[in-house]
């Protein structure tokens, strides 16, 4: 059965609790949350449903935390757009263009 070990990084399951309530992204609360509970005699495939996730991920959670730490953990932006940044215009539309102008009727 796969379990957290939490004394090779010198944790206890209550700090994973506290790492869980004050994180400042949700999906490492999320994460961090279902490590505690797989500490409080619980296993990878029971605490999946609960958080909404496949039974693999959990592992892998499990897995990253035994290997890396807890702080492989955190949530790390990977890039993209920023959210709520405003759509670049078109490179065939002219920069003097107002920013909602028409784009043409295509049939």
């Amino acid at each position: 059965m796969l379990h957290v070990d939490c004394a090779r990084w010198g944790q206890t399951p209550e700090d994973l609790r506290r790492l869980a309530t004050g994180a400042p992204h949700p999906r490492t609360r999320e994460c961090f949350l279902a490590l505690y509970e797989i500490t409080q005699a619980s296993c990878a495939a029971r605490v999946a449903p609960r958080t909404h996730r496949h039974p693999q991920t959990t592992m892998e959670w499990v897995h990253t935390d035994n290997a890396r730490g807890a702080a492989a953990l955190a949530y790390r932006g990977t890039g993209g757009r920023p959210p709520f940044a405003r759509a670049s215009q078109p490179n065939w539309m002219p920069s003097s263009a107002p920013p909602r102008a028409r784009l043409p009727y295509r049939r």
